[in-house]
């Protein structure tokens, strides 16, 4: 997400009427801004250099307007002063641009690369975004083990081992790993749960696991198993399957059908990874394909994922602010967004000449560490994939106007059922959760019209409500969201600070609560309703939308206006609850031990070891701390201080 001056996100889901909004403001003001914009610029560019760098655009408040690389900062930024050249897009950005920051580089390729990774970080108004932030999942089969481990993995690759990825979904690896399982016999537990065995696991039992943590399987065989592992998911799966097939018939013929048993389950495995295979990516190796559709000024561009010729998942994107920008630069960006996060392999194919190409080649080889060959395939097995996820790229992009169709329609009887002047582009929710008034939080979630914004939700521990009042919960939430959002943005300039309306979980209490918050900062615009199960408790699913003038509304049970609100009540119900579990389980982790001040974990250990229990460091005396291994005498004088401080 886009990110405010304050470090709210910005909704990309109201990018184009951002754009719009702004450039209006820009057309009633057009002339001084520009003039303003350009004179930034020009004091920028008598301090450059004919070197490769990076530049930014600062508008006045201090946000980032765009992300720019150049072979020539001094040549690339000196253009921006000839207004009469620039598209209206970039006149509009130039009007709002107050200072620019600049960054040197040792070659245009570190510049490309620096210019995804800026991207990525700022989110500017005026780039190519890539709009799935969402991290790739992994398979990870680790090295620092005698008996590695495999199983999912997200994030950092910092863990010592073999990394086999990206697959396109947490659903795709999770298939593949338990097939993995039953091929190979690897174990997924973690160390510690593997230390401390004594019998094996269910995952024994259901032949999932060679149980290396009670001795069942040698470490020799269980590294010809990883070995195996390593061969089937870098490609050589034929040869695996191979090898099974003689080892099956030698069980046979030895009359040993108990083994050639396994192995018969074995090879059904690997054929359920082969037949998996809704992608034919045979000879292929590894490589990633992109492919790019546009209708009506939306793109979405097609990714494949082939590794060892397997595929690994597909994933259609929709980059945003595409507007007036070209399509294979469209792609370029996504493309180098999309591997600031992902290694890039040997081969990445692309159903279009790309500008630059020898540019973005050398960019990502750079990250790969190796040779990485960017082709437009022409004929054979490649074209033929190309040609699949070109197919894939126009349905994903149809699919994606139905949708966004269906929800123009729903916020449009949103507006007209709830009475607001048009359709909300930012819709909050709210919620409180907790138990008997034990932990209790409240809840934000947001939406928007492409759907739930994840990145923007909020929880607030509540601090100063009675935690068994509802209402006065509600009044702490409310008053410390939108005191910060009239500290952050008093002038209702600025996108993703203020909602188009908010929702309350709860009825004529909750909203009592909201109005008297609302009413005693000032604001008198931002729409208010409370939706709460009706007179059989949401048996007949015929919520209560309760108005701030006090009125009540009802939907048809069958509508699917009240579906989507529902979905947003319960998705704000979701999250409240999973704030307040995870409060829940920290507390009952905690330790009496954490409330001593200069304690660290390792000392606490310490402590714990020694005398078993809290209450019983908090009887000891100073002597028997002191000969608590691993603490100092001035630990020890600090714990017995802490318990005994005035008496």
């Amino acid at each position: 997400m886009a990110k405010t001056p304050a470090g709210t996100p910005h909704n990309p889901g109201g990018a184009e009427r951002f754009n719009e909004e702004r450039a209006a403001y820009t057309v009633s003001r057009a002339q001084p801004n520009l003039e303003a914009g350009v004179e930034a610029i020009r004091d920028t560019v008598k301090t450059l250099k004919p070197v490769p760098g990076v530049y930014r655009m600062i508008d006045a408040r201090g946000d980032v307007l765009y992300v720019g690389k150049a072979r020539s900062l001094k040549a690339r930024v000196a253009n921006y002063t000839q207004v009469s050249g620039l598209t209206g897009r970039l006149q509009r950005m130039v009007s709002q641009c107050r200072s620019m920051e600049i960054i040197t580089t040792n070659s245009e390729a570190e510049a490309l690369l620096l210019e995804a990774q800026l991207i990525k970080r700022f989110r500017p108004p005026f780039n190519v975004l890539l709009r799935d932030d969402k991290s790739f999942p992994f398979i990870l089969l680790r090295a620092d083990h005698a008996f590695p481990r495999i199983h999912k993995h997200r994030g950092a690759r910092k863990a010592k081992g073999n990394y086999y990825g990206p697959f396109a979904s947490a659903g795709s690896v999770n298939t593949t790993l338990n097939a993995l399982q039953k091929l190979f016999l690897l174990r997924n537990c973690t160390d510690s749960f593997f230390n401390n065995r004594d019998r094996p696991c269910l995952l024994y039992q259901i032949k999932r696991c060679s149980a290396p943590c009670v001795g069942r399987i040698s470490e020799d065989d269980y590294e010809k198993l990883v070995k195996q592992a390593k061969d089937f998911l870098a490609g050589k799966s034929g040869q695996v399957q191979a090898d099974l097939e003689k080892q099956m018939a030698k069980a046979a013929q030895d009359l040993d059908f108990e083994t050639a048993a396994i192995l018969r389950d074995r090879l059904r495995a690997a054929t359920f990874i082969q037949g998996s295979q809704a992608i034919n990516a045979s000879g292929v190796g590894d490589a990633d394909v992109f492919a790019l559709s546009a209708k009506g000024g939306h793109i979405a561009v097609q990714a494949f994922f082939i590794r060892g010729g397997q595929n690994w998942g597909h994933r259609a994107f929709f980059p945003s602010h595409t507007k007036d920008v070209e399509e294979d630069q469209v792609l370029s960006n996504v493309m180098l967004q999309f591997y600031e996060e992902v290694p890039p392999p040997a081969t990445v194919l692309v159903d279009r000449a790309l500008p630059e190409s020898g540019l973005i080649e050398a960019a990502l080889s750079e990250v790969a560490e190796k040779k990485v060959v960017l082709s437009v395939p022409q004929r054979g097995d490649r074209r033929r994939l190309m040609e699949q996820a070109s197919r894939n790229a126009v349905e994903a992009l149809e699919r994606r106007l139905a949708e966004r169709g269906t929800r123009a329609k729903i916020g449009r009887e949103m507006a007209e059922f709830l009475e607001l002047d048009a359709p909300p582009e930012r819709v909050e929710v709210y919620d409180n959760s907790h138990i008997q008034g034990a932990k209790a939080v409240g809840a934000m979630v947001v939406a928007g019209p492409e759907g739930f914004e994840k990145s923007q939700y909020r929880k607030f521990n509540i601090k100063t409500a009675q935690t068994d009042d509802d209402f006065g919960m509600m009044r702490e939430v409310m008053e410390r969201r939108f005191t910060r959002a009239m500290k952050d943005d008093p002038d209702r300039e600025r996108e993703g600070v203020w909602p188009d309306l908010v929702l309350i979980d709860g009825g004529k209490g909750q909203m009592s609560s909201v109005q008297s918050v609302l009413g005693e900062l000032g604001i008198d615009d931002v729409p208010v309703i409370g939706i709460a199960k009706g007179p059989h408790h949401g048996r007949e699913g015929r919520e209560v939308f309760h108005f701030p003038d006090g009125r009540e509304k009802t939907l048809p049970t069958n509508s699917q206006l009240l579906f989507h609100l529902q979905n947003l009540r319960d998705e704000v119900h979701r999250y409240a609850i999973g704030a307040h579990r995870a409060k829940r389980s920290k507390a009952i982790t905690a330790s009496p031990l954490d409330e001593i001040p200069g304690i660290g974990p390792a000392r606490k250990r310490a402590l714990l070891l020694h005398f078993g229990t809290a209450s019983k460091v908090r009887a000891a005396s100073l002597e028997d701390l002191q000969r608590a291994p691993g603490v100092s005498e001035k630990v020890a004088q600090q714990v017995y201080d802490f318990y005994h401080a005035g008496g």
